[in-house]
């Protein structure tokens, strides 16, 4: 395939922080998509963003998320893309801040960052098909917070309702638990993997699961849908060395067949 992208560097050197840092890394995803990004734009955006939080919010985290819900929803409009949630656009940051859209994990992000920079530690928490952030206080009651419906505060017990509501089932309380800048970003991009499969755009495919791959090599699903997309690319090296390192790797899964069919046809491509 082509050479690395700045975009790519950016992202696997970020990844080597600890912890990694969200905002970055998340502008690093999006610049794949905007080569003509600049992350300081986006960076001092947010900032500006906690220092309007900072100077209403008196004390505590009670008015930090007040505060917190009536600059980003009531006075910017940040909001869930209901006209058209599977946009790409949707899962990038810039975009995002730009258009004041996003879907529940894109906008959780903001929440977390500005709210960082505000001073108030707010964790992401992987809700099953709704990405939420909570203020967990020490000895006291978790509040969680829906980005994508306009900050509206919820307790534990509401969260387990409303699973049970849509799903018919009760609620594995882990899935209220934290999780890391990693998770999250894994969690974006596999909601990319699923818009641009669907879409049949090789090009995104490729680069998601290159990204993937970044952040845990060891994904054998990511690693066969970089062959499988170089492949429809024209990249006989790259989708041979993937494909092959796949079928080594998972001789016996649901798709070796059809990848070892693909894998041999890439061959015969590179052969002639």
């Amino acid at each position: 395939m082509a050479a690395e992208s700045n975009a790519r560097a950016r992202f696997a050197a970020l990844l080597d922080r600890d912890p990694v840092p969200l905002d970055e890394a998340a502008l690093a995803i999006a610049a794949e998509d905007d080569p003509a990004l600049e992350p300081e734009v986006y960076l001092t955006r947010l900032d500006s963003l906690a220092e309007r939080v900072r100077e209403r919010a008196p004390s505590g985290a009670a008015s930090t998320l007040r505060v917190l819900r009536e600059v980003l929803h009531a006075e910017e409009g940040f909001r869930g893309n209901d006209v058209d949630y599977y946009d790409p656009k949707n899962s990038f940051l810039n975009q995002v801040l730009d258009r004041r859209l996003g879907i529940p994990i894109s906008l959780s992000v903001v929440w977390i960052e500005v709210a960082r920079r505000a001073g108030l530690r707010l964790q992401g928490v992987g809700f099953p098909g709704h990405f939420l952030v909570k203020y967990a206080s020490k000895g006291g009651p978790e509040v969680f917070v829906d980005a994508y419906h306009g900050g509206e505060m919820l307790s534990a017990d509401e969260c387990a309702a409303r699973h049970h509501a849509r799903s018919g089932q009760e609620l594995d309380r882990r899935h209220l638990e934290g999780v890391t800048p990693r998770q999250i970003l894994a969690r974006m991009l596999h909601n990319l993997r699923r818009i641009y499969a669907e879409r049949k755009e090789p090009v995104g495919a490729w680069w998601v699961a290159d990204r993937l791959l970044l952040l845990a090599p060891g994904q054998l699903e990511a690693l066969r849908d970089r062959g499988l997309a170089a492949a429809k690319l024209g990249g006989v090296e790259a989708a041979t060395a993937d494909l092959e390192e796949y079928l080594q790797k998972a001789p016996r899964s649901a798709e070796a067949a059809e990848v070892r069919v693909r894998a041999e046809g890439v061959e015969l491509r590179g052969s002639a």
